[in-house]
């Protein structure tokens, strides 16, 4: 109900102002701001934002900006003058409110990363600069010099494009809401009423109480509406981002700047700003992501290596497996003579010290391009690629080095190996049966004791 009254109240507003086209205390001093104070009520009872810094900054952002409003037509009607540094310090503190509420309401959790963050920022500074680019220019044109007064005409527009920016970023995002809607409807209509005002301000001059005024509080009514709406049901994730939103963001700031040092004076300093933070909020952007990636390629590397030999664990083996049987190469199997009997007498940490040392050395005897991996306890894979011939050599290789004593913490010790050979021929068998059949090859050549077995095709 209250935001019916709101509605009805802004209504009969633009019904008094069509009727009697001279500003009054009662329509534009009380009403007029009376709708700007109930929309902060309005905002500050919503039922459907959970986020309760998302509903206190907009509230509060509407709130501020109704006092601006107060103290500025207040000025316009008594004699007794309001100080305009402090209007302008009540609107100009509207924009950084209503920036992090905006986040804040839109985000369907309270969890925003740093990378969501940075990607609003890039997309919605990237489309402020090109915007402003284009309507700034005519107003730096217009006025003479640059005043206090420039500056701050310059300014309010400057901060509704990073908010229209900001809300269409948000929207893109992340799946549209109706929320969303109302606020980029609102954010948008309220810019637009100061893009009016600064035109009016460089031309013809602005008339106190026209009727376009409204056009403020139709915006912030509907932005307090909109936190009554629902908000979606998709928080935002940045795998989802919206590639050409951010390429476009990031050419055109890099144009605006090119062409800026090329002319000078050519563009406002705000655009220049505005495209200078792009492209530095970019660079930003790629140095997290560059880290993440980094992270994300140690993690899978961790979840592929075997952390106690660091060699590829089973993992790595079988994924290798599906390439070897597409090629001409050689599958060995192998497994340690006499370990078990190692860690049962000595316990596991000399195990553990046997399978590093041995480890050393067969990483020591094969070539760069042969894949060696632990596949569990005294177990390990090995793929060479080319001819039987190759695989027959590495095997005897690694065979050779077992051929004289570890030293261990407890000794010396001397371990075997039984290695199982299997030779492909192109896609012509399954991983399984490759690893079935080197796996029987091995076991032949534990129980007869001759070492390596090669399986028969």
């Amino acid at each position: 109900m209250a935001r019916v009254g709101v509605f009805l109240l802004l209504m009969s507003h633009l019904i008094i102002r069509v009727a009697f086209q001279l500003p009054s205390i009662l329509s534009d001093l009380i009403i007029f701001n009376a709708v700007a104070f109930l929309s902060a009520l309005v905002a500050w009872k919503s039922p459907k934002l959970n986020d309760r810094l998302a509903r206190l900054t907009i509230t509060f952002a509407i709130l501020i900006w109704a006092l601006g409003s107060t103290f500025s037509t207040w000025n316009s009607f008594y004699d007794y003058q309001i100080s305009e540094h402090i209007i302008d310090a009540a609107y100009i503190s509207f924009y950084p409110l209503m920036l992090i509420g905006i986040i804040r309401a839109l985000a369907v959790t309270n969890k925003i990363s740093a990378l969501e963050i940075l990607d609003t920022a890039i997309i919605a500074l990237g489309t402020s600069s090109v915007i402003s680019s284009l309507l700034l220019r005519p107003a730096q044109l217009r006025f003479d010099g640059q005043s206090y007064e420039v500056f701050l005409s310059i300014l309010y527009p400057v901060g509704d494009l990073v908010l229209v920016a900001t809300c269409l970023s948000l929207i893109i995002l992340q799946h549209r809401s109706l929320r969303g809607l109302s606020f980029f409807l609102g954010i948008s209509i309220f810019a637009l009423t100061d893009l009016f005002f600064l035109l009016m301000s460089a031309t013809t001059g602005y008339e106190f109480a026209a009727l376009t005024d409204d056009g403020w509080l139709l915006g912030l009514l509907l932005i307090a509406n909109g936190l009554w709406l629902h908000g979606g049901e998709t928080e935002i994730n940045e795998r989802r981002i919206n590639t050409w939103a951010t390429t476009f963001a990031l050419v055109v700031s890099s144009s605006i700047l090119a062409y800026g040092a090329l002319r000078a004076n050519f563009f406002p300093t705000f655009v220049l700003l505005l495209a200078f933070l792009t492209i530095s909020l970019a660079f930003i952007r790629m140095a997290l992501a560059l880290r993440d990636a980094k992270m994300v390629s140690e993690d899978r590397e961790h979840a592929r290596t075997d952390e106690l030999t660091g060699l590829p664990n089973r993992r790595r083996f079988i994924a290798e497996l599906e390439l070897l049987r597409r090629r001409t190469g050689t599958l060995l199997l192998l497994d340690l003579d006499g370990f078990k009997a190692i860690n049962d007498n000595f316990g596991h940490e000399v195990g553990d010290q046997l399978l590093k040392q041995i480890t050393l050395r067969f990483s020591r005897v094969l070539p760069s391009d042969v894949l060696i991996a632990r596949l569990g306890g005294d177990e390990f894979g090995v793929v060479v690629y080319g001819e039987r011939n190759i695989g027959n050599d590495v095997a005897l290789a690694l065979r050779a080095t077992c051929t004289y004593p570890f030293t261990l913490s407890v000794g010396d010790v001397k371990v075997g190996v039984s290695i199982g050979s299997v030779t492909t021929e192109g896609p012509t068998t399954t991983k399984e049966a490759l690893l079935k059949r080197a796996d029987t090859a091995m076991y032949e050549a534990k129980r007869n004791g001759t070492g390596y077995v090669q399986s028969q095709n």
